[in-house]
């Protein structure tokens, strides 16, 4: 039952912000929402037992004639998941309590829907109710991004569009052609995993379900819908997107394709290696050259999940566990670099580094919560970004040396365009154009203390996180190892 709230709440209140919130409320409501959702995922947490089973499972006949369930549940890979969506929705929506938007009700009543399509996805154990989650999320933030965007909203959120709509139609032939392969005639995911195919039929469904999640997550060179989404999308959406909405292609890689079709997985791994690897170093490189911020962050995410598709694919404990955490860790981070930039955007009218400096100097607070941020992106030692980035380097340079040697640029390179934009936007002298910059106050220092609180808290301690997810993860190697050698 707790399960079946917390799915159905944020659209609960999406209808009621939608229709009975007025305009100046609409926020609050949304917020007061995600809150209660954030309660009952922490409840959820409270009870739950850190080993390999499914929990909390909702199973009901859906569509009986095609063997559709409504069926959900929670291990320690979606528990993880499911933290991240509702921890990071609250903070979206208070982040976004400076701007005045047109139809707010709408805006933040899609932000929920959004919340219910990103929990399905992350608890459904029937392949059909996967598909309808993956679909539900895509609708609002369309409608975000083209609605409420910025300039060349609508051909850029078109090409968003396409390239996600064409990634989940390879998706969906490949689900439908595993209903027709299973003796059950149903799309439970425990059924798919028990399936039989062979070298042949698993090369192509890795295809057809690999390119959908290299869409959504994206990396190379799946990735160019990316920078100009997140750089013409309003913050909020800027920050579902890189927040939490390309975890559901990692979550897909995870839960779907890996136990799957693993002999797939083994045989296309070291193509996924090299375009992943490749995606790390291109991407760094392209964040050199970036004289907007967000669109620098923009390329610094494609390289971090570069790093985490290349830990997937080693098929190690230490690649999953650290992909796990990396997922959390990366989600909050760059909310918060996105949140910084829209700080500074909304009080300066730009996000140029080279018109930017000083900072510092006239918002110190400011510098201060940026300056700890940062330092999680560039994963130092004692905060969040460590210890995934230090698991999944490992797993790749155990799976081979020359690609954990370069993947291992993605530290250097992200420290050098990090802490370069970090000295061209706070520090130095102000200009004429910064001197009256004011520091943050109210839901900014809310959103950005909370941000930076996690950040050295799961830094500092990261073993209950690791323990979430550490009996699944195990459990789901068996799995494959099991179908990959037929021993367990």
């Amino acid at each position: 039952m707790e399960l079946l709230i917390l799915i159905f709440l944020p659209l609960v209140g999406a209808i009621a912000t939608a229709l009975f919130a007025k305009q100046n409320t609409a926020k609050v409501a949304a917020l007061a929402f995600s809150i209660f959702s954030l309660a009952v995922a922490i409840g959820l947490l409270c009870k739950f037992t850190p080993d390999a089973s499914t929990q909390f499972e909702v199973n009901f006949e859906w569509i009986k004639q095609l063997g559709i369930n409504f069926h959900l549940g929670l291990d320690g890979i979606s528990m993880i998941t499911v933290l991240l969506t509702n921890v990071l929705t609250p903070l979206i929506i208070l982040s976004s309590y400076k701007h005045e938007y047109k139809n707010a009700n709408a805006f933040y009543a899609l932000i929920l829907f959004m919340q219910t399509g990103l929990l399905l996805v992350f608890t459904a154990l029937d392949a059909f109710l996967f598909y309808i989650g993956w679909e539900a999320a895509l609708i609002p933030i369309y409608f975000i991004c083209a609605t409420w965007g910025g300039k060349d909203r609508i051909k850029v959120n078109m090409k968003f569009f396409v390239y996600t709509i064409a990634g989940s139609l390879f998706m969906l032939l490949g689900i439908i052609y595993l209903y027709l392969q299973n003796p059950a005639n149903n799309f439970e995911l425990a059924e798919f995993y028990k399936l039989e195919l062979d070298n042949v039929q698993q090369g192509w469904i890795f295809w057809a379900f690999f390119i959908a999640f290299a869409i959504k997550m994206p990396i190379f060179p799946f990735h160019t819908w990316q920078p100009d989404t997140y750089t013409t999308a309003p913050t909020p959406g800027t920050m579902l997107l890189s927040g939490i909405m390309l975890k559901m292609g990692i979550y897909g890689v995870i839960r779907w394709l890996l136990p799957i079709v693993p002999h797939g997985v083994q045989d296309w791994s070291c193509v996924v290696m090299l375009l992943a690897v490749i995606g790390v170093v291109y991407a760094a490189i392209i964040a050199f050259m970036q004289k907007d911020a967000k669109r620098l962050v923009a390329y610094s995410s494609i390289s971090h999940v570069g790093l985490i598709a290349a830990g997937i694919f080693t098929l190690s404990h230490q690649g999953l566990q650290g992909s796990m955490v990396q997922m959390l860790s990366h989600g909050i981070n760059v909310i918060g670099l996105f949140f910084v930039l829209d700080i500074i955007q909304s009080r300066l009218g730009t996000n140029k580094v080279d018109e930017l400096g000083g900072l510092a100097k006239v918002a110190p607070q400011l510098a201060i919560t940026f300056l700890i941020i940062l330092l999680g992106t560039v994963a130092l030692p004692g905060t969040n970004g460590f210890i995934g980035e230090f698991l999944l380097l490992m797993s790749v340079y155990n799976y081979n040396a020359c690609l954990g040697a370069v993947a291992g640029l993605t530290i250097i390179f992200g420290a050098v365009y990090m802490f370069r934009s970090y000295q061209k936007i706070m520090l130095g002298e102000t200009n004429a154009l910064t001197a009256s910059f004011k520091d943050i106050n109210g839901t900014e220092k809310v959103v950005l203390y909370t941000i930076c609180a996690l950040i050295i808290v799961i830094g500092v301690y990261p073993k209950p996180l690791l323990q979430i997810s550490d009996a699944s993860v195990q459990h789901l190697l068996e799995q494959i190892n099991h179908k990959l050698t037929g021993v367990n």
